[in-house]
Formats: C-alpha cells, sequence, structure tokens
C-alpha cells in the first residue's frame, strides 16, 4: 500500500532523493494536476504570490493528495493565523515568507506546532480524515510530519540563520533568491542567478546540514534545480506553472514560425 502522502512526506524528505515540487500560483486545480501528472514529487501552492483564494487552497490540496502527491502552501508575509488552517485543509506543510529573526521563527513554529512545542490549537477537519489516523495519534504525531519551512530572502534573515534553523519547531528554511539577490545588492537588480545569492545558497545547505534540518529553495529552471539537489538541498522548485506555461508557448510558436516567410501582404 503506498505510503499516505501527508504524513510520511517530512520522512520522505530527510531520507532523499531531492524531491522537486510544482510551484502553483494559478487557482484552476487543473493545472496542478496536469503538472503533477509529469512526475513531480509534491506541490507548493503559493498564497503570497499567486492568484489562489481560499477555496481554491482547499481544491489544490485535494486535487494533489488525490494524485498521491504532498502538497505545501506559502502563506503571506505574517500571515501566521492562517498557517495553521492549511493544515487543517491537509497540507504537509506550511512556508513562511520574511521570517527574519528568532522571534519571527518562533512565532511562526507555535502557531503551526502543537503543545508542548507550539499553542496550536485542534480542528484538523481535512487533515483528519486524510492521514487515516485516530484523533489522539495524529496530535500526537502532528508535530514531526507537519512542516514549518522559514523563508531566508533578506539580509537579516541569512545573519540569523543558524538562529533561525535552531529554533524548535522549525523544520528548515527555503531561500527566494529573488528577494534574497534584491536585498543583498541594496536593489541594484533582481538576479537570482547573482554570485552572492549563489554563495548564501551553499552557507544554507552547509547550516541546514549542521542542524540536521532540510535545505529547500524556489529554482527558476530544472536545470537550476538539478544543481542545488547536487548541492545537499532536499526540496526545489522548478519554475512555476506561469513561467512554465510562458516557456512552452514561446518555444513551440518560434517553431511554427521558423519557415513562415515574411508577409508581402495578403495573397487570395
Amino acid at each position: 500500500m503506498p505510503a499516505n502522502p501527508l504524513t510520511s512526506f517530512a520522512k520522505r524528505l530527510h531520507a532523499g532523493p531531492a524531491a522537486f515540487a510544482a510551484w502553483s500560483g494559478m487557482k484552476d486545480p487543473a493545472v496542478i494536476e496536469c503538472m503533477l501528472n509529469e512526475g513531480f514529487d509534491c506541490a507548493i501552492i503559493d498564497w503570497q504570490h499567486g492568484f489562489h483564494d481560499f477555496a481554491s487552497v482547499q481544491s489544490a490540496i485535494a486535487a494533489t493528495h488525490a494524485r498521491g502527491a504532498a502538497s505545501m502552501v506559502r502563506i503571506g508575509v505574517g500571515q501566521y493565523a492562517e498557517a495553521a488552517r492549511m493544515l487543517d485543509w491537509g497540507a504537509a506543510g506550511v512556508i513562511a515568507p520574511m521570517i527574519n529573526s528568532v522571534a519571527d521563527a518562533k512565532l511562526f513554529a507555535d502557531t503551526v506546532k502543537y503543545p508542548p512545542m507550539g499553542s496550536r490549537s485542534w480542528g484538523p477537519a481535512r487533515a483528519l480524515p486524510v492521514s487515516e489516523l485516530e484523533p489522539v495519534t495524529y496530535l500526537q504525531s502532528a508535530n514531526n510530519f507537519s512542516l514549518a519551512i522559514a523563508m531566508i530572502e533578506t539580509r537579516d534573515a541569512l545573519a540569523a540563520l543558524d538562529d533561525i534553523l535552531a529554533v524548535e519547531g522549525i523544520d528548515g528554511v527555503l531561500v527566494g533568491p529573488s528577494d534574497l539577490s534584491i536585498a543583498l545588492t541594496r536593489g541594484g537588480t533582481v538576479n537570482a542567478a547573482h554570485p552572492d545569492v549563489d554563495a548564501a545558497l551553499t552557507r544554507v545547505a552547509e547550516s541546514a546540514r549542521k542542524h540536521k534540518k532540510l535545505a529547500c529553495a524556489f529554482c527558476m529552471d530544472g536545470t537550476r534545480a538539478g544543481e542545488l539537489a547536487g548541492r545537499g538541498f532536499h526540496l526545489l522548485s522548478i519554475g512555476q506553472d506561469q513561467i512554465l506555461l510562458r516557456l512552452a508557448a514561446k518555444q513551440e510558436l518560434a517553431k511554427a514560425r521558423t519557415n513562415v516567410p515574411a508577409s508581402k501582404g495578403a495573397s487570395y
């Protein structure tokens, strides 16, 4: 019998190999289903910058689980009150942007972990039946399989990296390379491949390894994701749905126009 994607995903990430995520910003669940059908290991549903609303997040989580995959949700900045709700709906983890300090990390962890580690309130409306666990078993084990991933995307976050990773209840970090490039160049550029960002990625992988926690990153394409997998990262996105759709459309349109002669006016 296949492992339950909700309760087994955390162990799968720690055990390896690196997992590749379908990044979902578009609301229609058919899009995420289409991506998962190509073999992605999980889905990341983008509440922060995507087009999702509450209803589409629920639909995306359900669609992902129906494909036998785990889902994670990136919440908005400081929306810790919504973090536990995403877990209640059946997400295997929550990604919180702009975790810039130990205080931020502790507040985040507190909202998504049950006592004695945190103060998450009881109400796993969909997660409980999806987990296939009895209520007490879910309560006693959810802290282990419900992931709290803190985003590292500012100078302050990078400076506090080791301390953030040391916070009980923080399961790992995810690098947002575009925001980090803006921060490290003091607004000079947005460049996910900037040398300073690359150096930061090396530091993140090393620090996560030291703390025995997860190293994750947003990647613009499969080449970068494969490279970072070889550098010790556990979870990597490959672009996102809009990027992939635009790329495929651009490539196929260019092929179609390759042998089309320049127009000389209408011909009938």
